[in-house]
């Protein structure tokens, strides 16, 4: 069985000194192929070398993560362009967050939009974080209607409504994480409406370990252990689990 990470962060200071482990294990569990998220200008360089390391299995994306916003949003994505010339997967992680406080909610949606106009330019994907901001990233998606975006809402917890409502904006998938092994989590009842051809698997690695490692150090080898939990909760095998998101990982990022 082959596996994509469609979601981890191996440049981490939470892998400092075993980032080869960490890869080598995936592979050993059937992760072929792993999507590096950017966060801002202090991480890139250090996630671009390590992917040059590992053609063909490290795909990195460019993005500026909707926490990293501040007053120099601007200056950050001129510091993004120069990544766009060499092998990017998506723009990505970007979003808006407001977990922490509505403070920079206004410069978050202008960092998105203008993000999402990049995505469109260079013609990638978009790998987006939403926490607590849901109704503004309908709003800020709404002046893109039409216009061929296409994406995924990482470490998806949300509801089936919102996959549906989602859905209507063009080609997205959620991405489906450790959060689905965690007891009485609410997305272990919304994925049976939601089509095992929109749905990715991540870990959201070095975070979000899956049961029962949860509060542990989470890397791409647990992905096996999120496809299980999926496959048991779509009457599947683990193997259908296996060919359809792998697939579906290569199509939306065309890898």
């Amino acid at each position: 069985m082959e596996f994509i990470d469609t979601h981890t962060h191996i440049t981490d200071e939470a892998f400092a000194g075993c980032e080869e482990e960490v890869v080598a294990r995936a592979l050993e569990a059937g992760v072929s192929k792993m999507l590096l998220a950017d966060i801002d200008s202090t991480e890139r360089d250090r996630m671009f070398q390590f992917a040059e390391k590992h053609p063909g299995i490290l795909f990195p994306m460019v993005g500026l993560y909707p926490g990293s916003v501040g007053e120099n949003w601007r200056d950050e994505l001129d510091m993004m362009l120069p990544y766009f010339s060499e092998r990017v997967v998506a723009v990505g992680e970007i979003g808006l967050d407001y977990h922490y406080g509505h403070e920079t909610a206004e410069l978050q949606k202008e960092a998105f939009a203008a993000q999402l106009e990049l995505s469109l330019h260079y013609g990638l994907p978009v790998n987006i974080h939403l926490r607590e901001a849901t109704e503004d990233f309908f709003l800020v998606l709404d002046r893109f209607k039409g216009k061929g975006l296409r994406g995924n809402l990482h470490a998806f917890s949300g509801s089936a409504e919102t996959f549906e409502r989602v859905r209507k904006y063009g080609d997205w998938y959620v991405g489906i994480g450790g959060v689905l092994t965690f007891r009485n989590a609410a997305i272990a009842k919304d994925i049976a409406k939601i089509p095992l051809d929109r749905i990715l698997l991540e870990t959201d690695a070095p975070y979000l370990a899956p049961t029962p490692l949860r509060g542990t150090r989470n890397e791409s080898a647990n992905i096996p252990i999120i496809a299980s939990r999926l496959a048991e909760l779509k009457s599947v095998p683990v193997g259908k689990v296996a060919e359809v998101t792998t697939n579906n990982a290569k199509n939306l990022f065309g890898i």
